[in-house]
């Protein structure tokens, strides 16, 4: 059997019991998908109404942002779970059995990436079910899945590298945090050139606006800016590359 075969086996393997692991917390479940939609169901329902989003619907404005938002809630359960298996043994365990060492990282990424699609999904159905309309085509809305796909990607690598450098469970879930925030701070919710002096800047250039402003072009029918849609691939595939280095190298260390 050649190694490419066996890695695969053994990420499929991994894949398998980190699913099972995420169905037997449910308070994972909640943070990475219903969470979000309670978030969804506050800001479009209670203070949707005070938001000047240009005249247009503001459910429209909102969905793209809390698909970005739901990504980021989901992580700190893949960070707990990564470094969890650092520090209790489990990867030794691996080890011994003459397990894959990149399946560990790729079973987790994967798991997590899925997790964070299924978010997505339920956003958007919540969000028709709350009056979202869209013109965008076939072809805009297999754009967006694929940049949400990437955005997930991206996000998952990050997260494993935080909880494979994290020295305890509290602290790995803690890291994640940030990525929590970020999205509160670029469009998401309301217009950057609605904020403050200093915020705006902020939001104009970090890496979540150009996410969502891609996602809102594509879901909404209008075609994107090309300075957002090369900013959101640029940050996605640099945190990809970044996140896969950080966790690689620090697997190597602790493994």
């Amino acid at each position: 059997m050649s190694t490419i075969t066996t890695s695969l086996g053994d990420s499929a393997i991994m894949l398998r019991r980190n699913f099972k692991h995420q169905g037997r917390n449910p308070s994972a479940v909640f943070q990475a998908v219903l969470l979000p939609i309670v978030i969804m169901c506050m800001f479009v329902l209670v203070f949707g109404g005070a938001f000047n989003v240009g005249g247009g619907s503001y459910i429209n404005y909102a969905v793209p942002g809390l698909i970005v938002m739901s990504i980021t809630y989901g992580l700190a359960p893949t960070a707990v779970a990564v470094n969890g298996d650092m520090t209790k043994g489990i990867i030794n365990r691996f080890k011994v059995m003459d397990v894959s060492r990149g399946a560990v990282l790729t079973g987790h990424v994967v798991a997590t990436t899925v997790r964070c699609m299924l978010a997505c999904a339920a956003i958007v159905g919540v969000g028709f079910a709350m009056g979202f309309r869209t013109h965008a085509s076939f072809a805009d809305w297999l754009g967006a899945i694929g940049v949400m796909l990437l955005i997930g990607f991206a996000a998952s690598w990050l997260t494993v590298a935080m909880g494979l450098s994290a020295k305890t469970p509290e602290s790995a879930g803690m890291g994640s945090v940030p990525l929590n925030i970020l999205p509160f701070l670029s469009s998401a919710f309301v217009p950057a050139d609605s904020m403050g002096t200093g915020v705006k800047q902020f939001a104009e250039y970090q890496p979540f606006t150009p996410m969502t402003e891609t996602l809102r072009g594509l879901m909404t029918g209008h075609t994107p800016s090309t300075g957002h849609v090369v900013g959101a691939f640029a940050w996605s595939i640099g945190l990809s590359v970044l996140g896969y280095v950080w966790a690689v190298s620090s697997f190597k260390k602790r493994a």
